[in-house]
């Protein structure tokens, strides 16, 4: 072995991506004891993992997939995931409004089945079967804590208040909201407290393979500055990049795809002043979601997009932005205009390519493949947020066989940090962190613990005034705040911390955010 052979870091296995798959993974072999590097070309979170419609949710249109295995794991998913989160995610109720002409995708399995075996229905969705498919929902995956469907006389129910009054029927069903983006790193920095080695801003760009390990080459985003690691396996999860981190990087054929789907949101003022969401289905048959969002704001979407370029930023089109608008528009009181919308923003689904003839029909199950001519390679195809930790499951099930010593399955009762507390004990942490900090204001305070948990202790220190938490960036952001986020949590620009550490970008103006990126610049310049 050479001089520089010897220097090299050695890893169990690397992983190549810092969305929440990636991340998963390196928490969950972290914590069994394996030896883990991930590396992440930008920040963590910032692709798909901070772009998604932010809800934990089985998924009830899949049901007209006849996706059952992966609705059944997702709904028996989002109890495990709010035990471990409270912090960042919470029980939700999803409102339903229902007319007789409702239609489906022609195209769903369900669809066909109905016209073929019931041809009067003439593809409209029966009551029964919106019936039907919520008793499934209900009892598919199990429930401990989440309320079951009921139905609602909409003129008699504050939820019915916003709507338009030809809506006289619902439906209310539970899922669950998170943070994605705080989901994903704090993933990241679970896995980094049990000895993982996590890179964000690093680029792997170069790798060899050999019979019995991976030699990587990463390059510093900021720097420029290049190293060399080695790995007894490499994990793909580049999410959207999966395909091409084969072919450029890994050189690896492979017939397996993905399919790339653009998913689009705008963010709206406040429309409704109840904290329920609503379930919308167009014309077309394609759903959208209406969220409380923020306190202060309605998020709205999805959209189903073709998006053929991993490269090519996604943004929320002027035609997505007016049939997000005018979806919603149809089942609310007062239409929405293009003047309410404060922020719009755009992911891309990494689908696994099924053969789907829509972006809506692609699957959201996630696929597994191992690539094992020469040291291990296991690619990661699709999936989705709530499965996000039972796919790290399988991934290491695979792994085992090719990189022994790790320990079983440990996740599923581990809260992340600052999730150990009750599901509903959100409240009372508030409480004892006001009464612990004096000086915050209720929407301060909770703020923090939505983000924080148990944690804000350790964030906001002895302090026992906003001005012992040094300068204020404003909303309630300061600098105790950001230094933490910097050095606990992997933040290096005010888009970091604006945009997916925290959602304070839809808060501060152009002159405080320029102030933030200023100062967070100095703080890296005097670092270096």
């Amino acid at each position: 072995m050479t001089e520089s052979a010897a220097r090299r870091d050695a890893f169990d296995i690397f992983i190549i991506g810092g969305g929440i798959n990636g991340c998963g993974i390196a928490r969950d072999a972290a914590g069994r004891g394996l030896a883990v590097g991930l590396a992440e070309m930008g920040d963590l979170a910032s692709a798909t993992s901070s772009a998604s419609t932010k809800l934990f949710h089985g998924g009830l249109r899949y049901l007209e997939y006849f996706e059952i295995r992966l609705v059944r794991e997702a709904l028996i998913e989002r109890e495990v995931l709010l035990r471990n989160m409270p912090h960042i995610s919470r029980p939700m109720r999803f409102v339903l409004p229902y007319r007789p002409d409702m239609r489906f995708d022609t195209q769903t399995p369900a669809s066909k089945l109905l016209s073929l075996t019931m041809p009067w229905t003439r593809g409209r969705r029966p009551a029964w079967m919106i019936r039907a498919g919520l008793f499934m929902y209900d009892h598919l995956g199990g429930r401990d804590f989440l309320p079951g469907t009921t139905a609602i006389d909409l003129a008699g129910d504050p939820v019915g208040a916003p709507l338009d009054p030809v809506y006289r029927k619902a439906y209310e069903y539970s899922d669950c909201w998170v943070d994605d983006a705080r989901l994903t790193v704090l993933n990241a920095r679970d896995a980094a407290a049990r000895g993982a080695r996590i890179l964000p801003r690093t680029r792997v760009v170069h790798t060899e393979r050999l019979p019995d390990r991976w030699i990587v080459t990463l390059r510093d985003r900021d720097t420029g500055s290049e190293s060399t690691v080695e790995a007894a396996m490499l994990v793909n999860a580049a999410g959207p990049w999966v395909k091409q981190v084969l072919e450029e990087v890994l050189h690896v054929g492979t017939r397996e795809n993905v399919h790339l789907v653009r998913g689009s949101h705008i963010v709206t003022r406040r429309l409704f002043d109840h904290d329920k969401c609503y379930f919308f289905q167009g014309t077309d048959g394609r759903i959208i979601f209406a969220i409380p969002y923020e306190t202060d704001f309605t998020l709205i979407g999805t959209t189903d997009k073709e998006h053929h370029d991993p490269d090519s930023k996604p943004r929320c089109t002027e035609e997505e932005k007016r049939y997000l608008i005018d979806l919603a528009s149809g089942y609310f009181r007062n239409p929405i205009s293009e003047d309410d919308v404060v922020w719009s923003y755009s992911g891309v689904r990494p689908l696994y390519e099924d053969g789907a003839k829509s972006a809506t029909a692609a699957t959201r199950d996630y696929v597994l493949k191992i690539d094992d001519r020469g040291a291990p390679l296991l690619n990661i195809f699709g999936g989705k947020i709530t499965t996000y930790r039972r796919l790290a499951e399988a991934a290491l099930d695979r792994i085992a066989a090719h990189v022994p010593g790790g320990t079983g399955t440990w996740t599923a009762r581990a809260p992340l940090p600052g999730g150990d507390f009750p599901v509903d004990g959100v409240d009372a942490l508030i409480a004892r962190v006001r009464h612990a900090y004096p000086f915050l204001d209720a929407a301060w305070a909770e703020r923090l613990v939505r983000a924080y948990g148990t944690e804000v202790p350790e964030v906001l220190g002895a302090a026992s005034s906003a001005d012992d938490l040094g300068r204020g960036f404003g909303h309630s952001l300061s600098e105790r705040e950001v230094v933490w986020l910097m050095d606990r949590e992997f933040a290096a620009t005010a888009e970091d911390v604006l945009w997916r550490r925290s959602k304070l970008g839809l808060r501060l103006s152009a002159a405080e955010v320029e102030a933030l990126e200023d100062w967070m610049h100095a703080r890296r310049t005097i670092a270096a």
